[in-house]
């Protein structure tokens, strides 16, 4: 393994310039022990927020094109503000963007996926001691069109570019100092853990901690390249991520919720076989992601069926389901947006049993309903009335001890 480091710095990072003068320090210092640097960066903070509100300002709907030219501009005014940075610590420097990289994408603007990245230039940058500074979030398509790789999407970039230069690890760093048992503006007990699987992490990303992009974790754990988030701000030593597993680690790592969830219920559908792809596959065919689902049975032969959407998206799958119930009979629809996903993660969970059961009773005990319930081997997720989420996550936290 190479000598390597990716370092990614995200937005809040690099909020203006005496950020950007902090944020070249730590790569000077990094190099000062021997490691050979590869910067990737996002825009300043709040910048592509300012780019989003330009576009819909003169496009309601934006053009995919020339929306994601516009919103990668931010990249490239931080990659050449930080080789300034860089130089002014006397440290030999060079800006890239995705197209000076060579960087390929797929056509999908706004979510694309990165395909290949020519490493030649970085290469000889690094055996010349040039610290190469390269844009994140940006790609370009087989046409030469810019792309975008999503929200969140230079922590991809940043993990994609390890794995591509054989980097012994990939440095995210942001404004916490590593991930936590839960989110600490929740609850002020919440504590730093060292260390996570990549499917802990992966589970805590798709449940609602906001700490990576969940396909940054899920790229880094197809190449099993450790990823380590620290805090721009601090020397602490953050939080590993990689592919090791102890069976004999912590029960449970952390408690996760999200407020984005909607739940739709179709009432007296026919109880025949195929019924739930009748009902999934068109809902799917939009787009639309389903995440907990729960068939009843009744005595006449029609059932009641719920699951859970993202909720920017519980609209559109409701006309969906009122077309269904026109084609089944008219089965009455129910949209409830006032719900809270609230989620266990732990590998521990593998080996150990009873967490179901001490979940359940806690939850009891705080007079907390549970809707829906949903397991993994090591994820335990319930549905529950959105202004009991936090006193739920408060409450498990102290169950399961994880403010030690």
């Amino acid at each position: 393994m190479s000598n390597i480091v990716i370092q990614k710095f995200g937005g809040t990072s690099l909020a203006d310039t005496k950020r950007f003068k902090a944020v070249a320090k730590i790569i000077k210092e990094t190099s000062e022990t021997g490691k050979k640097v590869v910067a990737v960066v996002s825009a300043m903070a709040g910048e592509t927020q300012r780019l989003i509100d330009l576009a819909k300002g003169v496009q309601e709907i934006p053009d995919p094109r020339e929306y994601d030219a516009l919103i990668s501009s931010g990249e490239q005014v931080s990659v050449a503000l930080l080789a300034m940075s860089l130089r002014s610590e006397n440290l030999k420097s060079k800006s890239y963007t995705a197209f000076q990289l060579d960087l390929r994408t797929d056509d999908y603007h706004g979510k694309a996926r990165i395909s290949s990245i020519d490493t030649k230039n970085l290469l000889m940058d690094i055996s010349s001691n040039i610290t190469p500074v390269i844009t994140g979030f940006q790609g370009i398509n087989e046409e030469g069109d810019v792309t975008t790789l999503g929200r969140g999407g230079s922590d991809t970039s940043a993990v994609a570019l390890a794995v591509a230069l054989n980097a012994e690890e990939c440095q995210i760093y942001t404004d916490v100092n590593g991930v936590y048992t839960t989110d600490p503006n929740v609850y002020e007990n919440a504590k730093k853990i060292d260390k996570l699987t990549f499917e802990e992490m992966l589970e805590l990303s798709s449940l609602g901690a906001k700490v990576l992009q969940i396909r940054s974790v899920e790229f880094a754990s197809k190449y099993n390249m450790p990823i380590r988030v620290k805090s721009s701000f601090t020397n602490e030593e953050g939080t590993l991520i990689n592919g090791d597993e102890n069976m004999e680690d912590a029960l449970i790592s952390g408690v996760a919720h999200t407020n984005d969830e909607a739940k739709l219920t179709i009432r007296k559908v026919p109880d025949i076989p195929g019924i739930a792809a009748k009902i999934i596959e068109p809902i799917s065919a939009q787009g639309i992601e389903v995440d907990i689902i729960i068939q009843n049975v009744s005595e006449d032969k029609t059932t009641d069926f719920t699951f859970t959407v993202k909720r920017e998206k519980a609209f559109e799958a409701k006309k969906i389901l009122t077309d269904l119930s026109e084609e089944f009979g008219g089965g009455e629809i129910e949209l409830n947006e006032d719900i809270s996903k609230v989620s266990l993660v732990g590998v521990g969970m593998k080996s150990h049993a009873g967490v179901a059961a001490t979940m359940f009773k806690t939850l009891a005990e705080n007079k907390i309903n549970i809707e829906m319930i949903s397991t993994s081997e090591i994820k335990i997720s319930v549905i529950v009335k959105e202004d009991s989420a936090h006193k739920a996550v408060k409450s498990l936290h102290d169950a399961f001890n994880l403010e030690k």
